[in-house]
């Protein structure tokens, strides 16, 4: 179980979930503490949102960095990318101090 598990199933059951990630590979868009409400995916995300998602059993709150198909790539906001996915559950539609 990782540390997105529960909002993970949240999303899944359609819920809107807000929560205070922690760390830096996110900052200019998300910042450490922040707290960001992140809603069901809906809609296919685009290239430059944020998502919450799992990559090789990885849980993310990360950018969306490439579209192929019904795959995206993910990657953080200082360069790194963590592979492709099909497995995004939400998107982040706010972010607050």
């Amino acid at each position: 179980m990782g540390w997105a598990t529960a909002y993970i199933q949240k999303l899944v059951a359609g819920e809107t979930v807000s929560f205070r990630p922690h760390g830096h590979s996110m900052t200019g868009k998300v910042n450490d503490g922040q707290l960001v409400t992140v809603v069901p995916l809906g809609s296919p995300p685009l290239v430059g949102e944020v998502v919450l998602c799992k990559v090789n059993g990885a849980e993310y709150l990360h950018l969306v960095k490439a579209v192929r198909g019904a795959s995206y790539l993910i990657g953080n906001n200082k360069g790194k990318t963590n592979g492709w996915t099909n497995r995004v559950f939400g998107r982040v539609v706010k972010v607050e101090p």
